[in-house]
């Protein structure tokens, strides 16, 4: 796209340095290809005015409308005390509604002239409300002169006006009389898209395309344009993927074969339950990258409950029986704890390598954090290195260059979306030859997402849930407008420990920030705006211990308590002994205690719809139903409330994922800090575009199998070099 020298001239060449500082600094535009790229929002048609009526508040808005009123009013003030402050009032139309515009001092006079009633034009500038009536203060205008004005007629060529996503200090039409400046040089774009791909998929050659993004003449142009660019992102993203997959496809890795009477089998055979059929054929997929001769990229997505970490444990006993060790790489403590926990207890004896008592094929299981003591971490660092333990379980202490195996085979990934792409490197780097990788998320990912996110990663999905898992039924709590139903949410934790059950309270905050001055800080923004601080963790114990759940065992779990008391309280939890947990998310992923069936999730309108889906998974993970009750005093019509709404109506963690991403921007999803190169999308949306998604990895596959080196499409390897910048290049090649 980016690659020739007319679409790589700076900016201040081509428009002068103050714009081009403006345009670099709001924008992060430099280059004439740059400027190209930046395409219009949305279109206005001559014809047409956009309405007033629908305008936001304190928002940065464009429109066109005619001005029906203009008046000159004088007044005195503390700078003009004679009566000779001047201020110009305009009323503009559009026939939806009426908007003023005000004017002061000197900058009365042009306007004055030009803005006479009867006149049409572009205005823009921040919306406010000055006595109960909104108004545009000093915007910024440009007259729509009729055809006579040739000036306005160039710069204004064709039917539609287009948009731009401006800024304060650069105005739409700015960018538009820039991007005019700049057309020309579209026709020298170098087209990415091999031309049999082009053609076969009927999509204009890019410099139409570009010309007819900037400058429609009608609705049908905007559509072939959009269509093609649209083609050249999804094309361009899917080919650099692809390489990536084939470049893994080129490493050496160590097959790792299940022995059929080793530690695997005798895991299976002592199994009290039988697989799911998800679990069978997601293991087979898996073994089969195992046995492969390079490494194997997979991502494993799963409901909440379905059984991930029985097939990654699976998946490392195969590793183990082939002579090699498997590493699993949690985001928290509480988590690895809770893995290595639950491990130990389903393997028994063959976790008890090298011990009195352990079983035939047995190997050591370690725990890696960074609060062990010193002769605990000796000890597995030790273990490690000699290859006496198999399985290692551990945090991103795990990655630290003290840490050596004897022959890392398998590295398993748990919350991918909690690491950094660094950490995931520098733990594969561990293994003599390329490990393998298995990456989990319980956050299901649309297949779209997965493709575009993930795309370097092959992907296996396990939808369905092991048998006696029970219904959770999820109710929104609406505590300001019926108060009862919140004392009523109470009494039912208070019904479920009565029937020997426990139950889960959440909170977003835990409420100790006077100690922390970063929280304090939150607490005080939060209080000044109109919302007051979300509930604590702390305070709200405190007062259920005190009130409505007097006489019950409540505890708190905080990500802020030294390690040792998490264990504590979470093994008194897992036995039984505390009846109310009252936590922030660190329970979130991964902690399972079957017989916590109820939770509240107090503020439940400031989490995300995927958070408030993982925690709720938390319960009904026995033979008893699942109650979820999520607490909110946002008001009823409120999208706050219709998100929650949602979240009750369905346990589709796939539907309800779908639902977050469309609610959010696509920015947020494929943002800066999971994506690099992701974010360069700027049309393409990945929910609506599936079938584009689906189609340019298919092509980019064959693209790529045919000419790894891509030296037969120079446009591609061009475009290619302007999407893989170094940071993202890095990104890609750490995968």
């Amino acid at each position: 796209m980016e690659g020739v020298p007319a679409l790589e001239e700076p900016l201040k060449k081509v428009l002068g340095p103050a714009t081009a500082k403006v345009m670099a600094e709001n924008l992060g535009l430099h280059t004439v290809g740059d400027l190209l790229h930046h395409y219009p929002r949305r279109y206005e048609e001559r014809g047409r005015l956009t309405r007033l009526a629908d305008l936001p508040m304190d928002e940065h808005v464009t429109v066109v409308a005619q001005v029906a009123d203009a008046r000159l009013h004088t007044f005195a003030s503390s700078r003009a005390p004679r009566g000779k402050g001047q201020r110009l009032e305009v009323t503009i139309t559009d026939g939806s509604g009426r908007l003023q515009l005000v004017f002061f001092g000197n900058g009365v006079h042009k306007p004055h002239k030009e803005l006479l009633p009867g006149t049409r034009a572009l205005f823009a500038g921040k919306v406010s409300v000055f006595n109960r009536r909104l108004q545009l203060a000093h915007p910024a205008y440009e007259p729509l002169r009729g055809e006579g004005a040739a000036e306005t007629v160039d710069s204004w060529a064709g039917a539609l006006i287009p948009i731009y996503p401006a800024t304060a200090k650069l105005e739409s039409w700015k960018l538009a009389k820039a991007v005019q400046t700049v057309l020309p040089s579209a026709q020298e774009a170098v087209d990415p898209l091999p031309d049999g791909l082009r053609e076969g998929r009927g999509l204009v050659p890019l410099p139409e395309a570009l010309l007819k993004i900037h400058r429609p003449q009608t609705p049908a142009d905007v559509e072939d344009a959009r269509s093609r660019l649209k083609w050249d992102e999804a094309f361009v993203l899917q080919v650099a993927l692809a390489r990536r997959r084939h470049d893994d496809a080129q490493l050496p890795a160590v097959p790792r074969r299940p022995q059929p009477d080793g530690i695997l089998a005798a895991f299976d055979d002592r199994l009290p339950f039988t697989l799911t059929e998800g679990q069978r054929k997601v293991s087979r997929e898996i073994f089969d990258g195992l046995a492969a001769e390079h490494p194997m990229h997979r991502l494993l997505q799963g409901e909440v409950g379905s059984g991930k970490t029985l097939v990654a444990l699976r998946a490392m006993l195969a590793v183990v029986d082939a002579g090699g060790q498997a590493a699993m790489l949690a985001p928290t403590e509480v988590l690895a704890q809770q893995h290595h926990r639950s491990v130990t207890e389903m393997m028994g004896d063959l976790a008890q390598g090298g011990m009195l008592g352990g079983a035939e094929h047995a190997t050591k299981v370690v725990l890696l954090t960074g609060s062990m003591g010193a002769a605990a971490r000796r000890q597995a660092l030790l273990d490690l290195a000699t290859g006496e333990a198999g399985v290692v379980i551990g945090t991103h202490a795990l990655i630290e260059d003290k840490v050596q195996f004897h022959d890392l085979g398998l590295v398993v990934v748990d919350e991918q979306h909690r690491f950094g792409v660094e950490q995931r490197d520098a733990l594969r780097g561990k293994g003599k030859q390329p490990p393998h990788l298995l990456v989990m998320t319980a956050t299901p990912i649309p297949r779209t997402v997965a493709m575009t996110v993930f795309g370097d990663l092959e992907t296996s999905v396990l939808d369905q849930l092991p048998a006696g898992r029970s219904p959770i039924a999820s109710h929104v709590v609406p505590a300001a407008d019926k108060p009862h139903f919140l004392a009523r949410a109470w009494d039912r934790v208070r019904e479920e420990v009565e029937a020997g059950h426990q139950a889960y309270v959440v909170c977003p905050r835990i409420g100790d920030e006077e100690d922390d001055p970063k929280g304090r800080k939150k607490k005080e923004e939060a209080e000044t705006a109109d919302r007051r601080p979300p509930l604590a963790v702390l305070e709200v114990a405190e007062q259920l211990a005190r009130g409505p759940l007097a006489g019950l065992r409540v505890e708190v779990l905080h990500g802020r308590m030294h390690p040792d008391d998490k264990d504590a309280v979470m093994r008194r939890f897992a036995a039984g002994e505390t009846h109310v947990l009252v936590a922030t998310t660190v329970i979130e992923v991964g902690v399972n205690v079957p017989n916590a069936t109820a939770m509240v999730i107090m503020d439940a309108d400031r989490f995300g719809v995927s958070q408030l889906h993982q925690l709720r998974g938390r319960v009904g993970r026995g033979s008893a139903p699942g109650l979820c009750l999520l607490v909110t005093e946002a008001p009823e019509a409120s999208p706050a409330r219709q998100r929650l709404g949602a979240v009750a109506a369905t346990l589709d963690g796939f539907e309800l994922s779908r639902i977050d991403l469309e609610q959010r921007r696509e920015g947020d999803v494929l943002g800066q800090a999971q994506s690099g190169a992701r974010s360069s999308l700027r049309v393409l949306a990945v929910i609506d575009d599936e079938e584009v998604i689906a189609q340019a990895r298919e092509e980019a596959a064959a693209v790529v199998a045919g000419d790894p080196d891509l030296s037969a499409h120079p446009g591609l390897r061009t475009a290619l070099d302007a999407l893989l910048d170094e940071d993202r290049e890095q990104y890609l090649e750490k995968g």
